[in-house]
């Protein structure tokens, strides 16, 4: 006869099994954060290691660096001081100088076809600036710092030249002095002499 086991099953494994599921979740959650975390520390601290590295080449750039002047010394203020007064005195000479090119281009450009000129003239006036004044001259005194001695053809032609000179900007005070017959050869001119004033740098257009 066959013997029959009439005791129930024990489930003892089973139920331990049960139990230790939600612990072994549990533990794999545990280990997936704690690597997590591990691995951003990780991280983090390279991160700082890396910049403490940059921090320090800084300092030590920074230390062979030659230090600042405190200021411009006593000679450097000097010479800047005594090329600002350079500066200004050539400015001030430029300003006040007498442009001869454009007065003889100017005349050149009135002087009429029927007049030569035998001799010609000319100064600068005296600067406003200058540290010693010029003499006072008479209210009637004839000017002369441009005098052009020459001949033309007739008295017409000596006005012509006086009302030429007188719309030149850069001249002044236009008067014939004299002016005569002549004769060379068989042919009659008439020889002048004509005076102005050179207007100073500012007061010429």
């Amino acid at each position: 006869m066959r013997a029959v086991n009439l005791l129930p099953r024990d489930d003892t494994s089973k139920r331990t099994k049960e139990q230790n599921a939600p612990i072994a979740v549990g533990l794999g959650l545990f280990l997936v954060v704690f690597v997590t975390i591990a691995a951003f520390y990780l991280q983090a601290s390279a991160g700082v290691k890396d910049k403490q590295n940059a921090l320090g080449r800084a300092k030590a750039e920074l230390a062979v660096l030659p230090p600042l002047p405190s200021g411009p010394t006593a000679i450097e203020t000097q010479l800047v001081g005594q090329q600002r007064d350079r500066l200004n005195a050539l400015a001030s000479a430029l300003s006040r100088r007498v442009a001869w090119d454009r007065i003889l281009r100017e005349f050149a450009t009135v002087l009429p076809d029927d007049v030569w000129l035998t001799s010609l003239s000319a100064k600068s006036p005296a600067s406003p600036a200058s540290a010693a004044p010029p003499a006072p001259t008479a209210p009637t005194a004839a000017p002369t710092g441009f005098v052009l001695n020459g001949y033309t053809y007739s008295q017409n032609g000596v006005a012509r030249l006086l009302s030429r000179l007188a719309v030149v900007p850069d001249l002044r005070n236009v008067q014939l002095q004299s002016s005569a017959l002549s004769k060379i050869g068989e042919q009659q001119i008439v020889q002048f002499t004509i005076l102005a004033d050179v207007a100073q740098p500012e007061a010429a257009s």
